[in-house]
């Protein structure tokens, strides 16, 4: 499956911003999808994750409650709606897609297929 993520850009803390991820190829329904972010210096992290129906939902702490994420299986498609953006949220944005067990949404070595970043920067 090819991934493409859009929808970054530059917007003040307190704002919103919704990132998107276009799924090609295989059967996109079949993945489990994540979003992890990486910003300078850092290693990447898990941000959120959803099982192949969406009916299940995953969060790293620092994102519950802003963060929501979502996918449209007829569309092809995975979102990530952000509010409340703080400035250390400021990263590369990147969507993935593997065969994952739920207890492992959180390890990037799950995932077996991956986007390009998307730059979210958030100024303060």
């Amino acid at each position: 499956v090819q991934l493409q993520a859009s929808g970054g850009g530059l917007v003040q803390a307190g704002g919103s911003l919704r990132v998107s991820c276009a799924a090609s190829g295989r059967t996109f329904s079949r993945y489990f999808m994540g979003w992890f972010r990486q910003a300078p210096g850092k290693e990447r992290e898990f941000v959120a994750a959803t099982s192949s129906s969406g009916g299940s939902t995953y969060y790293t702490d620092s994102v519950k409650g802003r963060f929501t994420i979502s996918r449209d299986n007829a569309k092809n498609s995975l979102y990530l709606q952000m509010n409340n953006l703080r400035p250390e949220d400021t990263a590369a944005y990147y969507c993935a897609a593997g065969i994952v067990y739920g207890g492992a949404a959180y390890a990037p070595s799950q995932y077996e297929y991956w986007g390009q970043g998307t730059q979210v920067t958030v100024s303060s």
